[in-house]
């Protein structure tokens, strides 16, 4: 079973290493030390929290969509020519950036400071792990 440290178990749910250690003495994790004495956490039990705690974000666009990835942001960016824009947003620690018509940035009136969802569907999803966890069973 994977192990994770607290400080990359943080990063990868986006909190602090303080709260990862409060939910370890919480008991909403269980932690150990491995054999190099830093506290660890065990990956499966890490990855099923993160599921737990995920929300789908409350929308108040009263649409429905088949997208299953809509993250919620803040449109930070856009440059537009012609015919094409680049629309920039943060969602959460996540840029997305999405290409579309200058006429729909019109339509929409995205601007920087706007608040928005991206929605993603991709028929590829590239998969890659660390270097020193490749070929680990």
């Amino acid at each position: 079973m994977p192990e994770i440290r607290i400080r990359d178990a943080a990063q990868l749910l986006g909190v602090s290493d303080d709260t990862v250690r409060r939910w370890i003495d919480g008991g909403t994790l269980s932690a150990r030390k491995d054999e190099s004495g830093r506290l660890v956490v065990d990956g499966e039990q890490l990855a099923a929290l993160a599921v737990e705690q995920a929300r789908t974000p409350q929308t108040r666009m009263g649409s429905a969509s088949s997208a299953r990835n809509r993250f919620p942001g803040l449109v930070t960016k856009v440059v537009t020519d012609t015919v094409m824009a680049q629309v920039e947003m943060q969602c959460g620690p996540f840029t997305v950036v999405s290409l579309m018509s200058s006429e729909s940035v019109r339509e929409l009136g995205l601007q920087p400071g706007s608040v928005a969802w991206a929605s993603v569907k991709a028929t590829t999803v590239v998969v890659e792990t660390a270097a020193e966890s490749a070929g680990a069973a």
